[in-house]
């Protein structure tokens, strides 16, 4: 049987759940409409294009009759406990990049369903295309939306990287997934930001991780020492679910936190130059907001560290030539205080020419 087959040549490519979807017109969308409609994607909108291919696989892939929805965990063991002047980087990106990744295995897995059924039309997506997803995969059996807006498995967690191929191959379905959040409201509780408005609702303009990575500007300064020190992305919501206890390590080796990045030194990463920046985050998704703006989180995060130590490499970080990270390091001293932090804001304040900035230097020195 076709589906049979899929489905084992999928956990051979290294998928670990698979699941398989009617392509029809989403429930989901009404939602997604409301969400966008609130503002909670802020910066992000792209998502407000291609609304009627979110609305209906069909549209992507005309005659679309099955979505065969895939997982691919990617939990790695938990960092020692940080000091101070570490930042944390959140798990899915401690390794290489998982679209490069996925998107081969599909493209194989694609390959291998032609084989098949010669006849079949199809696309296959990781993240990078108007897909509902996480409605998609929720169709097929693969897990619920939690009150986190994270898809999670009952034996596993909520782990794991989604991708889907749509295509007009009539393949049976399986049931949807209950929601087993009953009652507990612990990543609701736990989010530092208060990026919940209410259960399953994400207010993406205040979750850290949209703060530091999609938010291309300056962090809002009501929610910076509540970033803490998430240089890139946060696992706060996913760390406080009970159903993450069952969550087991990945197995795929290219998720492997790579050496440097599991509680890196923040000292040594507010110094990094563009080329050396562009050598550490090699096919990895922390090179997705930029030297300019990762280095704007690593700033905040220093800011937050109440280390003294921090203070003569933020010092030499406001002479950096992007106004964005001059911003946000002259923040991180007005936090951190002491004379040499004055002095240095007083200096800079004298010859700096970009207006956002003078006015974060200005607030510095008012709280000095």
């Amino acid at each position: 049987m076709p589906a049979a087959k899929i489905r084992a040549k999928a956990r051979d490519l290294g998928f670990t759940a698979v699941g398989i979807a009617p392509a029809d017109p989403l429930e989901g969308a009404q939602f997604y409409a409301r969400w966008l409609a609130l503002g909670y994607a802020g910066e992000m909108h792209y998502l407000a294009r291609h609304h009627d291919k979110r609305i209906a696989p069909a549209q992507l892939v005309p005659g679309a009759q099955s979505a065969i929805c895939l997982a691919m965990d990617y939990y790695q063991p938990e960092p020692t406990e940080p000091t101070p002047l570490h930042g944390q980087i959140a798990t899915y990106a401690r390794g290489d990049d998982y679209h490069d990744l996925i998107k081969k295995r599909l493209a194989e897995l694609w390959t291998y369903i032609l084989t098949l059924a010669p006849e079949a039309t199809g696309r296959y997506f990781v993240d990078t295309a108007p897909v509902l997803e996480r409605e998609l995969a929720r169709r097929a059996g693969l897990g619920w939306w939690g009150k986190n807006t994270c898809l999670i498995d009952k034996r596993k967690g909520s782990y794991f990287f989604l991708a889907e191929i749509i295509t007009d191959l009539k393949l049976p379905c399986d049931e949807p997934a209950p929601d087993h959040c009953g009652t507990c409201t612990r990543c609701l509780d736990a989010c530092p930001t208060d990026a919940f408005p209410e259960p399953y609702v994400l207010d993406a303009t205040r979750c850290i991780s949209y703060l530091n990575i999609e938010l291309k500007t300056s962090i809002p300064k009501d929610l910076r020492q509540g970033m803490g020190n998430w240089i890139f992305g946060c696992d706060i919501c996913q760390q406080v679910c009970p159903w993450n206890r069952k969550a087991g390590l990945a197995t795929e080796p290219g998720y492997k936190t790579r050496p440097g990045l599991d509680n890196p030194s923040l000292l040594d990463l507010i110094q990094l130059d563009r080329e050396s920046f562009n050598a550490l985050f090699r096919h990895n998704p922390a090179k997705r907001p930029k030297r300019r703006g990762f280095l704007r989180n690593v700033a905040v995060a220093l800011g937050n560290s109440g280390a003294k130590a921090a203070v003569p490499a933020l010092v030499k970080a406001l002479d950096d030539e992007e106004p964005l990270i001059r911003g946000h390091v002259a923040w991180a001293l007005g936090q951190l205080g002491g004379v040499n932090a004055r002095e240095a804001l007083e200096q800079r304040l004298a010859i700096e020419e970009d207006a956002e900035v003078k006015a974060e230097l200005a607030e510095a020195l008012d709280l000095l």
